[in-house]
C-alpha cells in the first residue's frame, strides 16, 4: 500500500477523526463542539462553535513561535523593476496598522469590504487586514470594467472600497481611478468611503470626503488586534460570472478554509516552512487567493507574488529568471502561461540560461493542460509536472499527484487522484456511476469537505440549483470526464464542452489533445459548428509555434488526418483553421462558449473577463464570418 493510499484510507474510514487531526495545525482561540454538523445549511459545516482569525494563523502565530525575520512574500515587478522582501514581522506590522486605519473609519467584524487593486503586496496586505477585522472582502480582478465592479458592490454592500490608482500592462497603463468613481455611480449601493493606493505610474484625483489615501492612512492608524471570528463566519466573497444576470458570489469560510489550506502545503506541494512557493497567478482569482496568499503564509512558507506576464516582461525566459532569483522550489502556474512560453520559446533555449537547481516540481491547475504540453516542459525541466484539478468553488485541489506522499508517476493529462476528502466520480444522465475509463459528468458525492464553499453569498437556493439538484447526493462540478483504473482522474472539458456528432457523443478535449501534439501547434481550442446533417460538427481552431513557415493549407491537412488516425472517422473533423490567437479570460481560460456561438452566427455578449476583445475581430476575419 502506498503512503497516498493509507492516508486517503484513513480518511475514507473515518473522516472526522482525519480532519480532527488536520484542525490541530491551526491556532484556535475557542476549541470547535463538532468537526462537522451536517443538518446546517445545503450539504454541512465544519468545526461548528470554534473561533479562529485567520491572519493571526498567517502571520502572528508565526512571529510569536520566532519567525518573524523569515521571509513571508517577496513582491516581483518588472513591471517597475522592483523587487522587494517583506519579514514576517513586517508583514504583520503594516497588515495590523492597516486593519487600524480600517476600523477608524467605520469596518468591523462581518463588513463587507471590496478591493481593486493589481499585483502589488498591498493588494495582500489588504486582504490580511480584512480577515483580522473579521470584515469580509471582495477582490475583484483589477481592469474589470466599472459596470462588472459596480454589480459586485450592488451585491455585496460594501462599507469601504480599497483600489489602486492604476494597474500596469506591457506598454500600457490601465487607470483604475476612473472605473471605480463609474461604478460608485452605477452601482444602487454606495460605499462611504474608498481608500486609494496611489501608484507614480497614474496618480489619481480625488473625492474630497469620501477618498483617503491608503499609505497615509495606513502610517496614522494604531495597529489593531485580531479579532475571534467563528468558524463558520465568512472570510471572503469571490465573485463568477453567473447564467442569471447575477454574479455568483462563491463563500469561504474561515475555520474550513484555514484547515484544508495549511494541510494542502506539505500534503500535495511537499512545501514547507523556509521553502519558496511562487504561483504565477492574479490575487482576483481563486488560485492567487489560495497560494499567492493564504495557504503558503498559514503554513510558514515563503511566498511570491510576480507583477508580469510570462512571455514580453521581456521575454519567454521570464519564469526561469524569477525562479533563479528567488529560489523557487514550488512553481504553480496555469498552461496556457506555458503555451505562451512554448509558442515563443518552442526549443526551450531560454530555460537553459537559468540555475533552476531549487525547483523540485511545476504545478498547473485552472484548465487541463493539453499532455504534449506537459511532456514539453517536463523534459525541458527535467522535474515532476504536476496537474491539479479544481475550481473557485471548492477553494482548494480536488485532485493532485501528492509530492508530500511519494506519489508523483507523470500521467500527462490526468489530473491525479483525489484529494482525501473528496470522493470523486464520473456520473451518466440518470446519476449512475459509471464504468473506470468512461466519460461523463465528474461530480464529488457530499458532504463537501472543509475548505469548498458552503454556500453563494445570500443565495442559498442558488447554490443549491447550481451544484446539488442534477444528482442528490452528489456535487456537480460541471466538468465532464473519467476515473480510470487506477483511480487518476481525467478532465476533458466542461459538460457543454461534449458535442454530439450523429449521436455520439465526443469530447472536444480530446481532438485538442490530438491537434497539440502536432510539432507545429502552439495551442488550439475545438469547438462545436452547427451541422445541418450531424447536428454538429467539430472545427479546430489552431495557433501555431512561432518561426513556422509552412503552408497553412499543408498544416490543417495534416490536422484532419490526424484527428481521422487517433480518434477515427466517428469524430467527422474535416476542418481545422489557423488563428493568430486564441481569445482568453485575463486567467488564461480560452472562451470556447464564445467562440462557439461567433463561428454559428449567434449572438454573443463579450465577456468582462476577455482578455483583449479585438482577438474576437480576428477570429471573425479567419472564420470567414
Amino acid at each position: 500500500m502506498s503512503r497516498y493510499e493509507a492516508v486517503y484510507g484513513d480518511w475514507q474510514r473515518d473522516p472526522e477523526a482525519y480532519w480532527r487531526q488536520a484542525a490541530q495545525s491551526i491556532h484556535w482561540t475557542r476549541p470547535f463542539d463538532r468537526v462537522f454538523a451536517p443538518e446546517i445549511g445545503p450539504f454541512g459545516v465544519w468545526f461548528q462553535g470554534g473561533e479562529l482569525n485567520t491572519c493571526f494563523n498567517c502571520l502572528d502565530r508565526h512571529v510569536i513561535a520566532g519567525a518573524g525575520e523569515r521571509p513571508a512574500l517577496i513582491w516581483d515587478s518588472p513591471m517597475t523593476g522592483q523587487i522587494k522582501t517583506f519579514t514576517y514581522s513586517a508583514l504583520l506590522r503594516r497588515t495590523a496598522k492597516l486593519a487600524g486605519a480600517l476600523a477608524r473609519l467605520g469596518v468591523g467584524k462581518g463588513d463587507r469590504v471590496v478591493i481593486y487593486m493589481p499585483m502589488v503586496p498591498e493588494a495582500a496586505i489588504a486582504m490580511l487586514a480584512c480577515a483580522r477585522l473579521g470584515a469580509i472582502h471582495s477582490m475583484v480582478f483589477g481592469g474589470f470594467a466599472a459596470p462588472e465592479l459596480a454589480s459586485r458592490i450592488a451585491d455585496a454592500k460594501p462599507k469601504l472600497v480599497i483600489a489602486a490608482s492604476c494597474g500596469l500592462e506591457p506598454g500600457r497603463v490601465v487607470a483604475y481611478k476612473p472605473i471605480v468613481d463609474a461604478a460608485f455611480e452605477l452601482s444602487p449601493h454606495k460605499p462611504h468611503a474608498c481608500l486609494i493606493f496611489q501608484r507614480e505610474a497614474a496618480p489619481a484625483s480625488m473625492v474630497a470626503g469620501r477618498d483617503h489615501d491608503f499609505i497615509e492612512a495606513e502610517e496614522a492608524a494604531t495597529p489593531h488586534d485580531p479579532v475571534p471570528v467563528a468558524a463558520t463566519d465568512p472570510l471572503y466573497i469571490l465573485y463568477t460570472s453567473g447564467t442569471t444576470g447575477r454574479p455568483k458570489g462563491i463563500v469561504r469560510d474561515n475555520g474550513g478554509h484555514a484547515v484544508a489550506l495549511a494541510t494542502s502545503i506539505p500534503l500535495i506541494y511537499d512545501t514547507h516552512p523556509g521553502d519558496v512557493m511562487w504561483t504565477a497567478s492574479d490575487v482576483g482569482w481563486v488560485v492567487g487567493h489560495t497560494y499567492i496568499v493564504y495557504a503558503p503564509l498559514l503554513a510558514g512558507v515563503t511566498t511570491v507574488m510576480y507583477e508580469g506576464k510570462p512571455v514580453g516582461t521581456p521575454d519567454a525566459g521570464a519564469f526561469w529568471r524569477v525562479t533563479q532569483a528567488h529560489q523557487v522550489k514550488t512553481l504553480f502556474t496555469a498552461p496556457t502561461a506555458l503555451r505562451a512560453i512554448k509558442q515563443q520559446d518552442p526549443e526551450g533555449k531560454l530555460i537553459g540560461q537559468y540555475d533552476l537547481s531549487r525547483l523540485q516540481a511545476l504545478y498547473l491547475a485552472g484548465e487541463r493542460c493539453d499532455p504534449p504540453t506537459a511532456i514539453w516542459i517536463e523534459a525541458l525541466l527535467n522535474k515532476p509536472v504536476i496537474d491539479n484539478w479544481w475550481q473557485t468553488e471548492t477553494g482548494w485541489p480536488i485532485s493532485a499527484r501528492f509530492r508530500g506522499l511519494g506519489l508523483t508517476p507523470f500521467k500527462p493529462g490526468s489530473g491525479g487522484r483525489a484529494c482525501p476528502g473528496y470522493e470523486v466520480q464520473a456520473l451518466d444522465g440518470e446519476g449512475v456511476v459509471m464504468k473506470q475509463g468512461e466519460i461523463g459528468s465528474l461530480a464529488i458525492k457530499l458532504p463537501m469537505p472543509p475548505g469548498c464553499a458552503p454556500t453563494l453569498w445570500e443565495n442559498e437556493q442558488g447554490y443549491k440549483n447550481a451544484y446539488l439538484l442534477d444528482y442528490p447526493g452528489w456535487y456537480r462540478t460541471g466538468d465532464s470526464g473519467a476515473v480510470d483504473s487506477d483511480g487518476d482522474i481525467w478532465v476533458m472539458g466542461r459538460t457543454d464542452d461534449i458535442i454530439n456528432v450523429a449521436g455520439h457523443r465526443l469530447s472536444t478535449g480530446a481532438m485538442e489533445e490530438v491537434l497539440a501534439g502536432h510539432p507545429d501547434v502552439a495551442e488550439c481550442a475545438v469547438i462545436a459548428r452547427i451541422d445541418p446533417v450531424k447536428g454538429e460538427s467539430p472545427l479546430g481552431l489552431v495557433v501555431l509555434k512561432s518561426g513556422v513557415n509552412r503552408p497553412d493549407a499543408t498544416i490543417t491537412a495534416e490536422l484532419v488526418a490526424l484527428v481521422r488516425e487517433k480518434i477515427g472517422p466517428v469524430a467527422a473533423f474535416k476542418e481545422a483553421v489557423i488563428v493568430p490567437r486564441l481569445p482568453k479570460t485575463r486567467s488564461g481560460k480560452i472562451l470556447r462558449a464564445t467562440m462557439k456561438k461567433l463561428a454559428n452566427g449567434e449572438d454573443f455578449v463579450i465577456p468582462p473577463t476577455i482578455e483583449d476583445s479585438s482577438v474576437l475581430d480576428q477570429i471573425k476575419v479567419s472564420l470567414g464570418v
